[in-house]
Protein backbone atom coordinates (compact mmCIF):
# COMPACT_ATOMS: atom_id res chain seq x y z
CA UNK A 1 0.00 0.00 0.00
CA UNK A 2 1.09 3.54 -0.71
CA UNK A 3 2.59 5.38 2.25
CA UNK A 4 2.44 9.11 2.81
CA UNK A 5 4.28 11.54 5.06
CA UNK A 6 2.50 12.16 8.35
CA UNK A 7 4.55 14.68 10.29
CA UNK A 8 5.87 13.53 13.65
CA UNK A 9 4.47 10.02 13.18
CA UNK A 10 6.59 9.46 10.08
CA UNK A 11 5.07 7.77 7.01
CA UNK A 12 1.70 6.06 7.36
CA UNK A 13 -0.50 4.09 5.00
CA UNK A 14 -2.78 5.94 2.58
CA UNK A 15 -5.71 4.17 4.24
CA UNK A 16 -6.42 4.16 7.96
CA UNK A 17 -8.71 1.66 9.65
CA UNK A 18 -11.28 3.68 11.57
CA UNK A 19 -13.07 2.52 14.67
CA UNK A 20 -16.61 3.38 13.64
CA UNK A 21 -17.19 0.20 11.66
CA UNK A 22 -15.41 -2.23 13.97
CA UNK A 23 -17.10 -0.46 16.88
CA UNK A 24 -20.52 -1.17 15.33
CA UNK A 25 -21.42 2.47 14.71
CA UNK A 26 -22.07 1.82 11.00
CA UNK A 27 -24.34 -1.18 11.26
CA UNK A 28 -24.06 -4.51 13.06
CA UNK A 29 -21.07 -6.79 12.98
CA UNK A 30 -19.64 -9.32 15.41
CA UNK A 31 -16.62 -9.00 17.68
CA UNK A 32 -14.97 -11.90 15.83
CA UNK A 33 -15.55 -10.30 12.44
CA UNK A 34 -14.26 -6.94 13.69
CA UNK A 35 -11.10 -8.59 15.01
CA UNK A 36 -10.58 -10.47 11.75
CA UNK A 37 -11.11 -7.23 9.80
CA UNK A 38 -8.56 -5.41 11.95
CA UNK A 39 -5.95 -8.12 11.50
CA UNK A 40 -6.53 -8.32 7.76
CA UNK A 41 -6.22 -4.55 7.43
CA UNK A 42 -2.80 -4.63 9.08
CA UNK A 43 -1.72 -7.63 6.99
CA UNK A 44 -2.71 -5.65 3.88
CA UNK A 45 -0.41 -2.78 4.82
CA UNK A 46 -2.60 -0.44 6.86
CA UNK A 47 -0.39 1.07 9.54
CA UNK A 48 -2.74 3.51 11.28
CA UNK A 49 -5.67 2.43 13.46
CA UNK A 50 -8.06 5.18 14.55
CA UNK A 51 -10.40 4.31 17.43
CA UNK A 52 -12.19 6.15 20.24
CA UNK A 53 -14.04 5.49 23.50
CA UNK A 54 -17.20 6.72 21.80
CA UNK A 55 -17.23 3.99 19.15
CA UNK A 56 -19.55 1.38 20.61
CA UNK A 57 -18.81 2.47 24.19
CA UNK A 58 -15.22 1.37 23.86
CA UNK A 59 -15.93 -1.60 21.59
CA UNK A 60 -13.48 -0.49 18.90
CA UNK A 61 -10.72 -0.17 21.50
CA UNK A 62 -11.53 -3.62 22.87
CA UNK A 63 -11.29 -5.03 19.34
CA UNK A 64 -7.79 -3.57 18.95
CA UNK A 65 -6.77 -4.93 22.34
CA UNK A 66 -8.03 -8.40 21.55
CA UNK A 67 -6.73 -8.42 17.97
CA UNK A 68 -3.12 -7.91 19.06
CA UNK A 69 -3.16 -8.86 22.77
CA UNK A 70 -1.63 -5.50 23.59
CA UNK A 71 1.28 -5.96 21.16
CA UNK A 72 0.42 -4.47 17.75
CA UNK A 73 3.11 -4.85 15.06
CA UNK A 74 5.94 -2.33 15.32
CA UNK A 75 4.88 -0.48 12.16
CA UNK A 76 1.33 0.09 13.40
CA UNK A 77 0.40 3.43 14.95
CA UNK A 78 -2.57 3.67 17.32
CA UNK A 79 -4.85 6.69 17.52
CA UNK A 80 -7.56 7.20 20.10
CA UNK A 81 -9.60 10.18 21.26
CA UNK A 82 -10.96 11.99 24.28
CA UNK A 83 -14.34 13.68 24.66
CA UNK A 84 -14.13 16.75 26.82
CA UNK A 85 -17.04 19.13 26.36
CA UNK A 86 -16.50 22.42 28.21
CA UNK A 87 -15.63 21.50 31.83
CA UNK A 88 -14.21 23.88 34.43
CA UNK A 89 -10.54 24.50 33.76
CA UNK A 90 -9.53 22.74 36.98
CA UNK A 91 -11.11 19.49 35.75
CA UNK A 92 -9.60 19.40 32.26
CA UNK A 93 -6.36 17.55 32.97
CA UNK A 94 -8.01 14.93 35.14
CA UNK A 95 -10.71 14.21 32.60
CA UNK A 96 -8.23 13.80 29.76
CA UNK A 97 -5.95 11.56 31.83
CA UNK A 98 -8.88 9.49 33.08
CA UNK A 99 -10.21 8.92 29.57
CA UNK A 100 -6.75 7.94 28.36
CA UNK A 101 -6.32 5.50 31.25
CA UNK A 102 -9.55 3.73 30.31
CA UNK A 103 -8.62 3.63 26.62
CA UNK A 104 -5.20 2.16 27.35
CA UNK A 105 -6.76 -0.48 29.58
CA UNK A 106 -9.24 -1.52 26.87
CA UNK A 107 -6.47 -1.71 24.24
CA UNK A 108 -3.98 -3.35 26.65
CA UNK A 109 -1.42 -0.68 25.86
CA UNK A 110 0.90 1.58 27.84
CA UNK A 111 0.79 4.46 25.38
CA UNK A 112 -0.83 5.64 22.15
CA UNK A 113 0.87 7.31 19.24
CA UNK A 114 -1.76 10.01 18.79
CA UNK A 115 -4.52 11.35 21.05
CA UNK A 116 -7.18 13.44 19.34
CA UNK A 117 -9.65 15.82 20.92
CA UNK A 118 -12.95 14.34 19.74
CA UNK A 119 -15.02 17.45 20.41
CA UNK A 120 -14.96 20.50 18.14
CA UNK A 121 -13.27 23.63 19.43
CA UNK A 122 -16.01 26.27 19.60
CA UNK A 123 -15.99 30.09 19.60
CA UNK A 124 -15.70 31.70 23.01
CA UNK A 125 -19.19 33.19 22.71
CA UNK A 126 -20.79 29.86 21.76
CA UNK A 127 -23.69 29.06 24.08
CA UNK A 128 -23.37 25.33 23.34
CA UNK A 129 -21.10 22.97 25.28
CA UNK A 130 -20.22 20.71 22.36
CA UNK A 131 -16.54 21.27 22.95
CA UNK A 132 -13.99 23.51 24.65
CA UNK A 133 -14.19 27.22 23.80
CA UNK A 134 -11.11 28.62 22.08
CA UNK A 135 -9.76 30.31 25.19
CA UNK A 136 -10.15 27.19 27.35
CA UNK A 137 -8.42 25.17 24.66
CA UNK A 138 -5.49 27.57 24.39
CA UNK A 139 -5.03 28.18 28.11
CA UNK A 140 -5.83 24.75 29.57
CA UNK A 141 -6.53 21.93 27.09
CA UNK A 142 -3.51 22.33 24.85
CA UNK A 143 -1.04 22.59 27.77
CA UNK A 144 -2.58 19.47 29.32
CA UNK A 145 -2.13 17.59 26.04
CA UNK A 146 1.45 18.80 25.77
CA UNK A 147 2.18 17.49 29.28
CA UNK A 148 0.82 14.09 28.30
CA UNK A 149 3.25 14.04 25.39
CA UNK A 150 6.09 15.00 27.75
CA UNK A 151 5.09 12.12 30.05
CA UNK A 152 5.54 9.61 27.22
CA UNK A 153 2.01 8.21 27.49
CA UNK A 154 1.04 9.95 24.24
CA UNK A 155 3.27 10.34 21.22
CA UNK A 156 1.47 13.42 19.91
CA UNK A 157 -1.92 15.15 20.05
CA UNK A 158 -4.38 16.41 17.46
CA UNK A 159 -7.87 17.83 16.96
CA UNK A 160 -11.02 17.29 15.00
CA UNK A 161 -11.66 19.68 12.13
CA UNK A 162 -15.43 19.18 12.24
CA UNK A 163 -17.18 22.19 13.68
CA UNK A 164 -17.18 25.95 13.29
CA UNK A 165 -14.28 26.52 10.89
CA UNK A 166 -12.70 29.71 12.29
CA UNK A 167 -11.59 28.30 15.69
CA UNK A 168 -10.16 25.22 13.94
CA UNK A 169 -8.24 27.31 11.43
CA UNK A 170 -6.89 29.49 14.25
CA UNK A 171 -5.54 26.43 16.13
CA UNK A 172 -3.92 25.13 12.95
CA UNK A 173 -1.98 28.38 12.68
CA UNK A 174 -1.01 28.70 16.35
CA UNK A 175 1.87 27.19 18.32
CA UNK A 176 2.31 24.56 19.47
CA UNK A 177 0.46 23.11 16.51
CA UNK A 178 -1.45 19.84 16.60
CA UNK A 179 0.29 16.81 15.11
CA UNK A 180 -2.83 15.94 13.08
CA UNK A 181 -6.33 17.10 12.27
CA UNK A 182 -9.31 15.09 11.12
CA UNK A 183 -11.16 16.79 8.26
CA UNK A 184 -14.19 16.02 6.14
CA UNK A 185 -12.91 14.63 2.84
CA UNK A 186 -15.73 13.73 0.50
CA UNK A 187 -17.07 14.87 -2.83
CA UNK A 188 -20.07 16.58 -1.22
CA UNK A 189 -17.92 18.53 1.26
CA UNK A 190 -20.53 17.42 3.77
CA UNK A 191 -20.40 16.48 7.43
CA UNK A 192 -24.01 15.35 7.25
CA UNK A 193 -25.52 14.79 10.67
CA UNK A 194 -22.26 15.86 12.33
CA UNK A 195 -22.81 19.46 11.23
CA UNK A 196 -24.42 21.07 14.26
CA UNK A 197 -23.78 24.74 13.65
CA UNK A 198 -24.98 27.50 11.38
CA UNK A 199 -22.91 28.46 8.35
CA UNK A 200 -20.74 26.57 5.90
CA UNK A 201 -18.49 23.72 7.00
CA UNK A 202 -15.63 24.81 4.64
CA UNK A 203 -13.67 21.54 4.85
CA UNK A 204 -11.36 22.32 1.95
CA UNK A 205 -10.42 25.61 3.54
CA UNK A 206 -9.55 23.73 6.73
CA UNK A 207 -7.47 21.22 4.76
CA UNK A 208 -5.64 24.10 3.08
CA UNK A 209 -4.97 25.74 6.45
CA UNK A 210 -3.60 22.47 7.77
CA UNK A 211 -1.27 22.17 4.77
CA UNK A 212 -0.07 25.74 5.27
CA UNK A 213 0.72 24.96 8.91
CA UNK A 214 2.37 21.63 8.17
CA UNK A 215 -0.35 19.67 9.99
CA UNK A 216 -1.13 16.23 8.50
CA UNK A 217 -4.77 15.62 7.58
CA UNK A 218 -6.74 12.46 8.30
CA UNK A 219 -9.59 12.52 5.80
CA UNK A 220 -12.85 11.23 7.26
CA UNK A 221 -16.36 10.58 5.97
CA UNK A 222 -15.16 9.56 2.51
CA UNK A 223 -18.54 7.96 1.86
CA UNK A 224 -20.38 10.44 4.12
CA UNK A 225 -21.89 7.95 6.53
CA UNK A 226 -23.20 5.82 3.64
CA UNK A 227 -24.65 8.65 1.56
CA UNK A 228 -22.06 7.97 -1.14
CA UNK A 229 -22.61 4.22 -1.30
CA UNK A 230 -25.22 2.16 -3.12
CA UNK A 231 -27.55 2.24 -0.12
CA UNK A 232 -27.71 2.58 3.64
CA UNK A 233 -27.24 -0.43 5.91
CA UNK A 234 -29.19 1.21 8.73
CA UNK A 235 -32.58 2.88 9.13
CA UNK A 236 -32.69 6.66 8.93
CA UNK A 237 -35.74 8.85 9.53
CA UNK A 238 -37.14 11.16 6.88
CA UNK A 239 -35.37 14.49 6.88
CA UNK A 240 -32.12 13.06 8.26
CA UNK A 241 -29.08 14.97 6.96
CA UNK A 242 -27.33 11.83 5.74
CA UNK A 243 -30.43 10.75 3.80
CA UNK A 244 -30.59 14.20 2.20
CA UNK A 245 -26.99 13.74 1.08
CA UNK A 246 -27.86 10.33 -0.37
CA UNK A 247 -30.56 11.96 -2.49
CA UNK A 248 -28.17 14.72 -3.52
CA UNK A 249 -25.67 12.09 -4.73
CA UNK A 250 -28.04 10.36 -7.17
CA UNK A 251 -26.15 11.69 -10.19
CA UNK A 252 -22.87 10.54 -8.69
CA UNK A 253 -24.22 6.99 -8.35
CA UNK A 254 -25.36 7.12 -11.97
CA UNK A 255 -21.85 8.18 -13.00
CA UNK A 256 -20.34 5.31 -11.00
CA UNK A 257 -22.62 2.87 -12.83
CA UNK A 258 -21.48 4.27 -16.17
CA UNK A 259 -17.87 3.74 -15.10
CA UNK A 260 -18.58 0.19 -13.90
CA UNK A 261 -17.42 1.03 -10.39
CA UNK A 262 -19.24 0.91 -7.07
CA UNK A 263 -20.12 4.32 -5.61
CA UNK A 264 -18.24 3.48 -2.40
CA UNK A 265 -15.04 2.56 -4.23
CA UNK A 266 -15.22 5.66 -6.41
CA UNK A 267 -15.88 7.89 -3.40
CA UNK A 268 -12.84 6.47 -1.62
CA UNK A 269 -10.65 7.02 -4.67
CA UNK A 270 -11.94 10.61 -4.82
CA UNK A 271 -10.99 11.18 -1.18
CA UNK A 272 -7.55 9.65 -1.78
CA UNK A 273 -7.09 12.10 -4.67
CA UNK A 274 -7.77 15.23 -2.59
CA UNK A 275 -4.73 17.48 -2.26
CA UNK A 276 -3.57 17.84 1.32
CA UNK A 277 -5.11 14.61 2.65
CA UNK A 278 -2.41 12.33 4.06
CA UNK A 279 -4.58 9.31 4.87
CA UNK A 280 -8.24 8.38 4.43
CA UNK A 281 -10.02 6.83 7.40
CA UNK A 282 -12.21 3.83 6.59
CA UNK A 283 -15.50 3.10 8.33
CA UNK A 284 -15.62 -0.56 7.29
CA UNK A 285 -17.19 -3.12 9.60
CA UNK A 286 -16.22 -6.37 7.89
CA UNK A 287 -13.66 -7.90 5.56
CA UNK A 288 -15.88 -7.60 2.46
CA UNK A 289 -16.08 -3.82 2.87
CA UNK A 290 -12.39 -3.64 3.72
CA UNK A 291 -11.38 -5.52 0.57
CA UNK A 292 -13.39 -3.18 -1.62
CA UNK A 293 -11.53 -0.21 -0.12
CA UNK A 294 -8.16 -1.93 -0.49
CA UNK A 295 -8.89 -2.54 -4.15
CA UNK A 296 -9.92 1.10 -4.60
CA UNK A 297 -6.60 2.23 -3.13
CA UNK A 298 -4.69 -0.15 -5.42
CA UNK A 299 -6.38 1.42 -8.44
CA UNK A 300 -4.80 4.74 -7.55
CA UNK A 301 -5.75 8.39 -7.68
CA UNK A 302 -8.35 9.68 -10.12
CA UNK A 303 -7.41 11.66 -13.20
CA UNK A 304 -8.29 15.33 -13.23
CA UNK A 305 -11.01 14.96 -15.85
CA UNK A 306 -12.81 12.32 -13.79
CA UNK A 307 -12.58 14.43 -10.64
CA UNK A 308 -14.14 17.29 -12.58
CA UNK A 309 -16.92 15.02 -13.84
CA UNK A 310 -17.67 13.86 -10.30
CA UNK A 311 -17.72 17.43 -9.04
CA UNK A 312 -20.12 18.39 -11.82
CA UNK A 313 -22.39 15.45 -10.99
CA UNK A 314 -23.13 16.75 -7.50
CA UNK A 315 -23.03 20.45 -8.25
CA UNK A 316 -25.41 20.41 -11.20
CA UNK A 317 -22.95 21.90 -13.66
Amino acid sequence: MDERAFGRLGAVSALTLGGGGIGQVWGPTSRDEAIATTREAVEAGITLLDVAPGYGRGEAERVVGQAFSGRPPDAVRIVTKVRLGAPPAAEVEGRIAGSLDESLQRMRLRRVDLLLLHNPIVPDDDAETAGPPSRLFAETVRPALERLVDSGRVGAWGITGIGVPDPVIAVLGANPRPAAVQCIANLLDSAGALRRFAGEARPREIIAAAAAGGVPVMGIRAVQAGALTGGFDRELPEGHADRADFDRAASFRALARELGESPAALAHRYALSLAGVATVVLGVKNRVELRECLEAERRGALEGELVAAIDASVRGS
